[in-house]
């Protein structure tokens, strides 16, 4: 069944008290608007449109981001939500099918309730997507009789009576596209608060003779973000349910309450997390692998049995392959860790390949940056990097080569080469004791004199 949709994105999301457009506030490190896109894709759509208003620009940079072949209009007047759906006209002239009316600002909508939704549109000319909440607020209600849906009444309108309905409306719905325009073709601005309701379509619709229909949803599904409180709600909800799908999918986490997800993540079973791990977006962490505690990940690849951490961090375009180890206090950025090489312990390594079974010693440090370019290190196979060596890039490390501790590698080392760059060593005997002594005294001589 071909599809498209119609996400509403023009609200300022004044309670938010943000210059940030409401859709780009971030569930997941994602926007919104995008988890909003996203669920709507399941369903294949040949057309994507976003309504914007307020803060178009930065709404239109986000949304290329996410799909590019989405189209963005704008609403310059907010006159409700049927005239946000009728700025969608153009966009949508000529396309064939169901078009999907979804808000940016409602990120929880699942794949497999729009396509209830357009399953029923064979039996209904319009589905609306309904829910009975615990609170029913002042959401609209949906006026039912029997299987037919007969209105969608607005709470600011609705009487004692009607209030008292507890079936809700979620603002979702589905309808054949010439069709939608056509009936909001009629939706006048008569009502209290003087706007054209999408709503109002529904009893357009039954005038007509034309039959609706409602499929009902869980309300975890509706959650809106309207406030700073609301948002961080809406992050505990979408943490709930990736640490449960996580679980569910055969990954251990040792205190699933303390990980934190992206909305991108994917970690294959038998994967170990261990407490308070936080994964940015773009992370993929494969079967068996191991992330240890206070570990931060992000744009980055670990592979089978390799193991991360503790207090380590991945940046974007670290390649860990099988069996590597990353350990504690180790940074790795834009850089590949081949099978079975260690980077144990309070190095940084960016901008270089690290070959396989080489060993870096604690301490070692990639120069990658000049103050203008960025430069590349490459070590080779079962090369052994001494503790605190400094590796001035562009530099290579020959396969099987090895750094003398404390050296500042400036030349390429041949394989097999050991490479020593630092100064000899003199001692100086009795000199130390000399020198301490002649502190305490002036020491001594100072405290004397307060």
């Amino acid at each position: 069944m071909s599809a498209s949709l119609i996400i509403l994105a023009a609200g300022q999301g004044t309670r938010m008290q943000s210059d940030l457009p409401k859709v780009l506030h971030r569930v997941g490190h994602a926007p919104l608007l995008a988890h909003a896109m996203q669920a709507g894709s399941a369903l294949e759509p040949a057309r994507i449109v976003v309504v914007a208003g307020h803060g178009a620009e930065e709404v239109e940079k986000a949304v290329a981001e996410i799909d590019e072949t989405a189209q963005v209009v704008i609403q310059d007047d907010r006159l409700g939500t049927g005239h946000a759906v009728l700025q969608a006209r153009a966009a949508l002239q000529g396309a064939e099918g169901d078009a999907i009316v979804l808000y940016g600002d409602t990120p929880f909508i699942r794949p497999e309730t729009l396509q209830a939704m357009q399953e029923a549109r064979a039996r209904h000319a319009v589905v609306v997507l309904g829910f009975e909440p615990a609170d029913p607020a002042r959401y609209g209600r949906l006026f039912m009789d029997g299987d037919s849906l007969e209105a969608i009444i607005e709470y600011k309108d609705a009487t004692a009576a009607q209030r008292a309905i507890p079936l809700c409306n979620s603002g979702v719905i589905c309808a054949d596209a010439a069709q939608l325009f056509a009936l909001l073709d009629d939706v006048t601005n008569d009502n209290a608060a003087g706007e054209y309701y999408l709503t109002d379509i529904v009893a357009i619709a039954r005038a007509r003779g034309l039959s609706c229909g409602v499929v009902i949803c869980d309300e975890a599904e509706t959650l809106g973000v309207n406030s700073r409180a609301d948002l961080a709600g809406a992050e505990a909800a979408f943490q709930a349910r990736k640490r449960s799908e996580a679980l569910e999918n055969g990954v251990t986490l040792t205190a699933p309450e303390t990980v934190h997800f992206a909305w991108d993540t994917w970690i294959g079973r038998d994967a170990i997390i261990e407490p308070y791990v936080v994964f940015g977006p773009g992370v993929t962490v494969e079967t068996g692998a191991e992330i240890r505690a206070f570990s931060h990940l992000e744009g980055c690849h670990v592979s089978q049995g390799a193991q991360v951490g503790p207090y380590a961090r991945l940046r974007p375009g670290a390649e860990l392959a099988n069996n590597a180890k990353v350990g504690n206090f180790v940074e790795i950025k834009n850089a590949e860790i081949a099978e079975g090489a260690k980077v144990n312990h309070l190095s940084y390594i960016g901008d270089a390949f690290v070959g396989e079974a080489a060993n870096i010693g604690a301490g070692t440090i990639t120069c990658n940056y000049d103050g203008v370019f960025k430069h590349r290190t490459e070590i080779g196979a079962r090369a052994f990097i001494g503790s605190n060596t400094m590796l001035v890039a562009p530099v290579t490390v020959g396969a099987e080569a090895l750094t003398a501790s404390g050296s500042v590698i400036t030349e390429n080392v041949p394989d097999g080469a050991l490479a020593v760059a630092r100064g000899r060593q003199s001692n100086k005997p009795g000199l130390a004791r000399k020198l301490m002594d002649r502190l305490r005294a002036a020491k001594a001589a100072k405290q004397e004199k307060h």
